[in-house]
């Protein structure tokens, strides 16, 4: 078996920028589910339970489908086939040098408190403090070619998300979705957060506005004016970011904010457009600006 270094909830030698092939792997009730459900809302393609003899051959579907985040996992359920782990492993790094594997384990009485919590059958199937055993017997080769072993003993579903987060620098891989509408033409049914600018001063009402668009500064300027306009703004800023805040916190991965006007061309749009520039430290990506045309009317 290949020499690979086991070590703690950060990244080990040999790891680059590009983003590895993961193998997550770990007893049962460790939090393997945990792992992979965090990987997948990341934007990695999640194969669960594949046996070792097939992990060259997903190796090249998704390099054929240009696919650049992927995870497998094999544990005991794959105990058939875990013979061929050592040629399987040894192809697999030859093709791929950032190939990462993951392990998860915790001890005995805490697998078992959860088991009696879930009340899930042991995929060996006999006494539970045996097949804890035996499973870590079974699973050792595993374990040996490890990059990272976290112990989730005392980690929450919360903590150990975090900790992968952190294993494979997916800590900062947030961002914030804006997209503007009109709410005549009615909101959009897939927003996290959707906000309404309609108090603001109307451009429509302007001849020389009213075909521009909010992206025109001097749209902006007018949606703007105003008594109380840019204390709005502000308190609507200081919400999003919180909201946002909040969202990357708890393990999110993006966080979509809609804001509406009546017809989606004028006040939503320049407070997308404004919101864009002052969240920038969010990775704020302009999703769309649904119902802006050049030349609308509201």
């Amino acid at each position: 078996m290949p020499d690979r270094p086991v070590t703690g909830a950060c990244p080990g030698p040999g790891y680059t920028d590009r983003m590895p092939f993961v193998v997550v792997s770990g007893l049962s009730g460790s939090g393997k589910s945990t792992a992979l459900r965090t990987l997948e809302d990341a934007g990695f393609f999640i194969t669960d339970n594949l046996p070792p003899e097939l992990w060259g051959a997903m190796h090249d579907l998704v390099q054929a489908r240009g696919l650049t985040r992927v995870a497998i996992s094999a544990d005991a359920r794959t105990r058939d086939f875990l013979g061929a782990l050592d040629d399987s492993y040894t192809r697999l790094t030859r093709r791929r040098e950032d190939l990462r594997v993951l392990f998860l384990e915790a001890n005995d009485d805490v697998l078992l408190q959860r088991y009696n919590f879930t009340r899930r059958e042991h995929p060996l199937g006999e006494n539970l403090m045996f097949d804890f055993a035996r499973e870590r017997e079974l699973l050792a080769p595993l374990r040996a070619i490890a990059d990272n072993v976290i112990d989730t003993t005392a980690l929450s579903a919360k903590d150990l998300a975090a900790q992968i987060l952190r294993v494979f620098r997916l800590e900062h891989d947030f961002h914030l979705r804006l997209m503007s509408f009109g709410f005549k033409h009615a909101p959009p049914r897939d927003a996290d957060l959707v906000l309404d600018v309609r108090s603001l001063p109307n451009p429509y009402y302007d001849p020389a506005l009213r075909p521009r668009t909010g992206l025109d500064p001097a749209v902006a300027a007018y949606a703007f004016q105003g008594e109380g306009s840019e204390q709005f703004y502000a308190d609507l800023r200081d919400f999003v970011r919180v909201a946002a805040e909040r969202a990357r916190t708890s393990g999110r991965h993006g966080y979509t904010v809609a804001i509406g006007c009546t017809g989606g061309q004028h006040r939503s749009v320049a407070v997308a457009d404004r919101l864009a520039q002052d969240l920038a430290d969010l990775n704020v990506d302009i999703m769309d600006h649904r119902d802006m045309k050049e030349h609308a009317h509201e």
